[in-house]
């Protein structure tokens, strides 16, 4: 087998191109409505850097705006749930199909601004499909069956 066959990009070097970037280029990228917009916008080239425009790649891109990453955070789900997400909001990215579904899942993004680990949601994000979704939708309801209830 070659050497580039089923190599993923290494997450946290995307992460810090990212944040590398001046203020100007990261607006740039948050202003953009769809995934596929990306290809439109040379900020997304420069975080890529050596990487392809795959669909996967503006998977991660489109959503990385919104995410603050901290080394052994939480996952997607679990972050979703300590913002208070309304699982109804949640629900309708699970049954949405792409391009919708990632752009349900940004709006939550934006509302929860979460700090968690972006290797574990860089490689949700990156493999997205049901598989994926259906682990996003069990970290939310574990972590909300498990958290410690307020008292009155």
């Amino acid at each position: 087998m070659s050497d580039g066959v089923n190599k993923t990009p290494d997450f946290l070097a995307l992460y810090q191109r990212y944040d590398d970037l001046k203020p100007g280029p990261k607006a740039e990228l948050k202003r953009v409505m769809n995934p596929s917009d990306l290809i439109e916008v040379p900020a997304f080239y420069r975080v890529l850097h050596s990487e392809k425009a795959y669909p996967s790649m503006q998977r991660l891109l489109f959503c990385l705006p919104h995410i603050k990453h901290i080394d052994g955070g939480d996952s997607l789900g679990k972050a979703l749930a300590k913002a208070d997400i309304n699982e109804k909001r949640l629900f309708m990215v699970i049954r949405s199909q792409e391009p919708n579904d990632l752009i349900q899942l940004r709006r939550l993004l934006k509302q929860a601004n979460p700090t968690l680990d972006w290797q574990s949601t860089a490689k949700t994000l990156y493999y997205w499909n049901d598989l994926a979704k259906r682990q996003l939708l069990e970290d939310f309801f574990f972590y909300q069956n498990t958290k410690p209830k307020a008292s009155a």
